[in-house]
């Protein structure tokens, strides 16, 4: 996937014009970026449109552990947006990330979050990273 179309993915899943989106993706990949361990910042990094892997080029030597309404909370602020429109703009460019890279880089990320991150990514997950049927 290239960058015009994950940013036009995250604007049109976000309901946000296309400057929003940048912005949100920005904020959204640096957070994920201080929540997983450097090697898979970097594993995920290889596989993001050239513009998003400088976003996360140097992570943090240590994961810090948060849960996902802190992980909402920080890109708000990163972004400077309200909680909700963090909370659907992160959603969106998780769910973008699942579709621009490998299932297998994608299961790896989501290995390091907890189950609350699950609630971040459409559709819904069951255990396994499958997706549930509606």
């Amino acid at each position: 996937m290239n960058y015009d179309t994950f940013v036009d993915m995250v604007a049109q899943r976000a309901g946000v014009d296309q400057e929003r989106a940048v912005e949100l993706s920005r904020a959204t990949l640096q957070t994920l970026a201080d929540r997983l361990t450097s090697g898979e910042v970097m594993d995920l990094a290889a596989q993001l449109p050239q513009p998003l892997q400088a976003l996360i080029q140097n992570p943090p030597d240590i994961a810090e552990r948060f849960d996902a309404s802190v992980f909402v909370d920080r890109v708000a602020e990163r972004a400077n947006v309200d909680a909700g429109l963090a909370r659907n703009g992160a959603r969106a460019v998780l769910t973008t990330v699942r579709e621009a890279v490998t299932g297998g880089e994608f299961d790896d990320v989501m290995s390091q979050l907890p189950r609350d991150f699950r609630d971040l990514v459409e559709p819904s997950l069951m255990p396994g990273g499958r997706a549930r049927k509606r």
